[in-house]
């Protein structure tokens, strides 16, 4: 089974800045390439949402909301992913799960998420 560990969560006041990090852990020998990793946020009441997600190449898909304030960066040879958030705004916070897709050695493709950090931003 293949886990994702994310951190980095926390409070922050308006106009600051969290990085969260993701990693891919456990049986990572059973995934052959890992096509995409993001970011996801579920606000309170509200479905979740794409934040940004980087492909194995390094292409990027951001949320029209945080274009030119997050930033999402991948190491693929440590199946990392990071996202840089600055000049935070309250309707930033919610619950950011980390996310991949991938292929798999053995046959097909599979999406896996992570557990979820919370971010709160208020003053």
């Amino acid at each position: 089974q293949v886990q994702l560990v994310e951190s980095g969560g926390g409070l922050v006041q308006p106009g600051g800045s969290l990085r969260l990090s993701c990693s891919a852990s456990g049986s990572i020998s059973s995934i052959d390439v890992i096509d995409v990793m993001g970011w996801y946020r579920q606000g309170p009441g509200k479905q979740r949402e794409l934040v940004a997600v980087v492909g194995s190449g390094g292409s990027t898909n951001y949320a029209d909301s945080g274009k030119g304030r997050f930033t999402i960066s991948r190491d693929n040879a440590k199946t990392t992913v990071d996202l840089q958030m600055n000049s935070l705004k309250p309707e930033d916070a919610g619950v950011y799960y980390c996310y991949a897709h991938a292929r798999l050695r053995l046959f097909g493709a599979r999406d896996y998420w992570g557990q979820g950090t919370q971010v709160t931003v208020s003053s």
